[in-house]
């Protein structure tokens, strides 16, 4: 489809002229562009690729291909991501790392559009992006309620959004984790079914080190947000230094 060269201009300078929403306008006009893929267009397409890239992974774990839930843990100054599953008995099994290979920001959670930070928390898969720029995206479900209430408190409004886990290896308040690793999560959350996803994301391995207490204006309620992120990490178990479970 081809679009008219004023109707570009015309995005691009509303893209100027509103900076916090400037992805927005050329990110629909280039999907217009390239085209829709369905989801099932890309289990199709990658479905059986990824299945046998994790096989082994799976067969390690003794866990059956796909998991009945799968919890993606975030380690923003480990700049790794964590996949754990768990079979029909419930219990929790390490999978597999994967490098963050780009994201923006410093340690400390999300507080305001444009402030180029990963959130920190305890969120869900919203919904699943299979015509990313980015290759292939899981939309992370921020701000969450916890986000708008801590937010209610403050007094903060324009939160931002659109936070996503996905391909390439650049990234702004996003995770990149590169196009094979998004095909891997992509088709993973497909085949679990993202109401049986979640997400932890959090500033450091809070298993193994303290919260990070080197952070400008830290918010009042930094402590209580910390303490659940590592509630929520100890059910899972802590890694070794030769990346094996250990659990509590």
């Amino acid at each position: 489809m081809k679009i008219p060269l004023i109707i570009l201009l015309a995005l691009c300078v509303c893209a100027i002229v509103f900076q916090a929403q400037w992805r927005r306008p050329i990110i629909a006009v280039i999907q217009i562009m390239k085209g829709k893929k369905t989801v099932d267009d890309r289990v199709a397409q990658f479905g059986a690729t990824v299945c046998a890239r994790l096989a082994p992974a799976f067969e390690q774990v003794d866990v059956a291909y796909p998991p009945k839930k799968m919890m993606l843990v975030g380690l923003k100054a480990e700049r790794m991501l964590e996949v754990w599953i768990s079979g029909p008995d419930g219990e929790w099994k390490h999978l597999k790392n994967y490098p963050i290979l780009g994201m923006s920001g410093k340690l400390g959670p999300k507080l305001k559009e444009g402030d180029m930070q990963v959130p920190e928390g305890i969120y869900r898969v919203e919904s699943l992006n299979p015509n990313s720029l980015y290759h292939l995206a899981l939309r992370v479900n921020y701000p969450n309620l916890e986000d708008l209430r801590r937010a209610g408190e403050d007094g903060r409004t324009e939160l931002g959004s659109d936070i996503m886990i996905h391909g390439k290896n650049c990234s702004i308040g996003c995770l990149a984790m590169g196009d094979e690793a998004a095909e891997d999560l992509f088709i993973l959350a497909t085949q679990t079914g993202i109401d049986n996803v979640s997400i932890i994301l959090s500033p450091v391995d809070l298993r193994s080190r303290p919260a990070p207490l080197q952070m400008t204006a830290a918010p009042k309620w930094i402590d209580e947000l910390y303490s659940s992120i590592k509630t929520e990490m100890e059910k899972l178990g802590e890694l070794t230094t030769n990346g094996a479970c250990k659990l509590r």
